[in-house]
């Protein structure tokens, strides 16, 4: 394989590559690689990394936003499920930047609750599609030292994480991101600089650190309601939250005790609301913990 030091891999490269480790990409590990160096680029320069930044990706798969977070000066600690890719990712980065640092974890993203190294204060990924959401709530759990995070989602996805209440897209992705963080939709990403090429857009989507809000409810409790709340989003939340209530009588006096109109729906509220409602909630039969 030729390969020019400094370089980010290309549409010729990347198949090269794919073809010498047998690599076909695959929709139930949601792979579709970034082939575009100027795509690249703008990914990273939209998540305005500090020289030396720890930053942990997710699904590096061949190496294209790897090797542009390198060519950043981060310090990069990379989660690959697949063992063939995870293998070959660090022999790709030494031979376009010998001198980066770069470490590897062959694990499922999912199952990831420590990483090697400095703990990382950004998260730079283009995240499998179909476990977009998981991956970004999870990691937000787990790493609280994740300051900023900018993750390349499917468009919708992107948009419902980044919605605010009231609108037809916001649901439990948009309530529980706001649990951790202040999230905004950032730049459409063409699906031409895929390898193969998806049959849907892609988009960014930025996220802060923030503290969650003051509570004496659990995350698990809050989370919990946001769950009840959406379960069936036409049903008012007197009637969407009686079963955790016990009854919809108690929903209702939960609600009015926190403040919120019985009537409302799910989508009308904020997720200082929500946690409201957990704090008179608390005492409601509970049930296992909800996904992150």
């Amino acid at each position: 394989m030729n390969t020019r030091q400094g370089a980010l891999l290309g549409p010729a490269e990347i198949r090269e590559l794919a073809g010498r480790l047998g690599v076909r990409p695959t929709k139930t590990l949601g792979q579709n690689f970034v082939h575009d160096g100027g795509t690249v680029r703008k990914i990273v320069r939209a998540a305005g990394l500090r020289p030396g930044e720890r930053v942990v990706e997710i699904g590096p798969g061949l190496g294209s936003l790897t090797l542009g977070l390198l060519d950043a000066g981060a310090s990069v600690v990379a989660v690959e499920i697949d063992p063939p890719l995870a293998t070959q990712l660090p022999v790709t980065a030494r031979e376009h930047f010998p001198r980066a640092h770069l470490d590897v974890v062959n694990a499922d993203a999912m199952d990831v609750a420590d990483l090697p190294g400095e703990p990382p204060t950004s998260l730079v990924a283009n995240l499998p599609y179909n476990v977009a959401v998981p991956i970004l709530l999870n990691f937000l759990e787990r790493f609280d030292s994740l300051e900023r995070i900018l993750v390349m989602v499917q468009a919708e996805v992107a948009d419902r994480i980044a919605a605010e209440p009231g609108s037809k897209v916001y649901g439990i992705p948009s309530v529980k991101a706001a649990w951790y963080a202040t999230a905004r939709r950032s730049l459409a990403i063409s699906r031409n600089v895929f390898w193969p090429v998806p049959n849907v857009d892609s988009a960014l989507v930025a996220l802060e650190r923030r503290d969650p809000p003051p509570t004496s409810a659990t995350r698990q409790q809050v989370f919990r309601v946001v769950d009840a709340a959406f379960a069936q989003r036409r049903k008012t939340l007197r009637a969407a939250l009686s079963g955790l209530a016990g009854s919809g009588a108690a929903a209702e006096e939960a609600l009015r005790a926190a403040g919120i109109d019985p009537g409302a729906r799910g989508e009308t509220l904020t997720v200082e609301e929500f946690a409201r409602i957990a704090e008179h909630l608390g005492g409601a039969a509970p049930s296992p913990e909800p996904p992150a």
